[in-house]
């Protein structure tokens, strides 16, 4: 796969296939990780499960655990170090589970807990692969005698976008040379893609009740202010850029209609290609907030809650990771494999499935594959995501890429039972594993060349243009609790 190279050790670096192999010995205690944290499904900021079991298996493993990062109790950061002058590395993992969708290790829709939690995103294998490739990396650095650090980074809240935000608004991420990190899905390639930066804010007005049909002259309506808010923003649609996004739910608009609402609640997601053009979108809908109380003669109280960057992947980690996708091969997924996963497509319509596929822009004919191992060109190289992550946060503070591996069923939907299903089993076990491989892989090769690492950063610098990073996230406002995150 690569040439050796001679170490202060006087010995040949190990090379990537015994990376590979190193991980394939310890897979035992990784599944095993990756296993209890599916059976304790915990949603953002209530991973207490999920983050004792991995910063106790990293101390067991001589890392240095930091607790309470960015003032969140289940966010940790795990470190080692080898001598001066190296590259720090960072590995990013999630653990939060999503409510709703607890299932059994069935192929057939059987929630363990009706209404229950459950890793439907799977981040039950995100965590536990970027933690298995930063050990790996820690026994690879001590054989080598190379200098370096290690970092994981055990990360809350991702499905509310907030986790990675409030650490990084601590500087958690501010002394990197570069993070690597990955997400589950059905198909193994580097995500290339960028992102929607996003804000989410909550708009109350207040005003003043009075009976709806008796006296209904002497109200002020803060549901009206709601409504001719939302109003505004939709005639605003037309004139903002076509990529942007707004969309909302009215939390609360009065307890009965002959009662003028003294108090109702709409809450907004904001979000565009870049975080300027984000800024710019949500000063005109404060103005259009501030219109719709002056109009009703009502009050208006903004809450952001949380908001985040954009995503720069860096081209020079991508092509290092990609080149160990196709190092490592195809996944060898077996028989009954396929058979489990033939059952849960087959649960899920056909035209579903075609457009997930064109989505991707995967060939048609996929559309009848249950399970695919193969590895895929860069995905979404140049383009936009219609979605928002926090791992945009740490691409403005250092160099990031990451990929994604077969975990669950082809072209299944995110966010269902169907991905809860095989995160417990060994079609989600074999997926992490060979995102572990990849990203240790990549990193190896960083640690051993830091021209690589200065192109990383050369490319980095090139793409920020002098933006320093200012955290979206104002100073005063405290990370969220778990219940916002249910």
């Amino acid at each position: 796969m690569e040439s050796s190279t001679t170490t202060p050790t006087g010995q040949a670096a190990p090379s990537h296939e015994q990376i590979a192999d190193w991980l394939d010995e310890r897979q035992g205690r990784f599944i095993g990780i990756a296993n209890e944290i599916w059976e304790h499904p915990e949603i953002g900021m209530a991973e207490y499960t999920a983050c004792r079991i991995q910063a106790d298996d990293l101390a067991a493993d001589g890392f240095e655990i930091t607790r309470n990062v960015g003032d969140m109790p289940t966010a940790f950061m795990a470190s080692w170090s080898q001598g001066e002058g190296g590259p720090i590395i960072g590995f990013l993992g999630e653990y939060d589970a999503l409510p709703g969708l607890s299932q059994d290790r069935t192929d057939t829709q059987h929630p363990i807990v009706p209404g229950g939690d459950g890793h439907g995103c799977g981040h039950n294998l995100l965590g536990t692969a970027s933690l298995a490739a930063a050990s790996v990396m820690k026994a690879w650095l001590q054989r080598t005698g190379l200098p370096g650090t290690v970092r994981y980074y055990g990360c809350p809240d991702e499905e509310a976008g907030d986790g990675k935000v409030f650490m990084a608004r601590a500087g958690a991420f501010a002394d990197l040379d570069l993070a690597i990190t990955w997400h589950p899905g059905s198909i193994n390639a580097v995500s290339a893609s960028s992102s929607l930066a996003v804000n989410s804010i909550r708009y109350r007005f207040r005003g003043r009740t009075a009976h709806a049909a008796g006296n209904p002259e002497t109200g002020r309506s803060a549901l009206d202010a709601v409504e001719l808010m939302n109003i505004g923003v939709n005639y605003l649609r037309e004139h903002v850029i076509d990529q942007a996004r707004m969309h909302y739910v009215i939390t609360n608009g009065g307890g009965a209609p002959n009662v003028v609402p003294d108090d109702a609640e709409v809450w907004y997601f904001l979000r565009a290609p870049w975080r300027y053009q984000l800024d710019e979108i949500t000063e005109r809908v404060h103005k259009i907030a501030e219109g719709a109380a002056l109009m009703t003669e009502t009050t208006l109280e903004e809450k952001f809650l949380s908001g985040t960057y954009n995503m720069l992947p860096n081209t020079v980690i991508g092509d290092r990771l990609h080149a160990a996708l196709e190092a490592l091969g195809p996944i060898d997924f077996t028989e009954e494999e396929h058979a489990f996963a033939r059952t849960i497509v087959d649960a899920f319509p056909p035209s579903l499935r075609e457009s997930l596929i064109a989505k991707r822009e995967l060939p048609p004919e996929l559309v009848n594959d249950a399970l695919n191992g193969d590895v895929w060109p860069p995905q979404g190289v140049g383009e936009v995501g219609s979605g928002s992550t926090d791992v945009s946060d740490v691409s403005w503070n250092t160099p990031t890429a990451q990929i994604n591996t077969a975990t669950w069923a082809l072209a299944v939907p995110g966010h269902s039972w169907a991905v809860t299903a095989t995160g417990g089993m060994s079609i989600g076990h074999k997926g992490m594993l060979h995102a572990a491989k990849a990203m240790a892989i990549a990193a190896s090769d960083f640690y051993r060349d830091p021209a690589l690492v200065n192109a990383a950063r050369e490319e980095f610098e090139r793409e920020t243009a002098g933006r320093k990073y200012v955290s979206p996230v104002p100073a005063h406002i405290p990370p969220p609790g778990p219940s916002r995150a249910s």
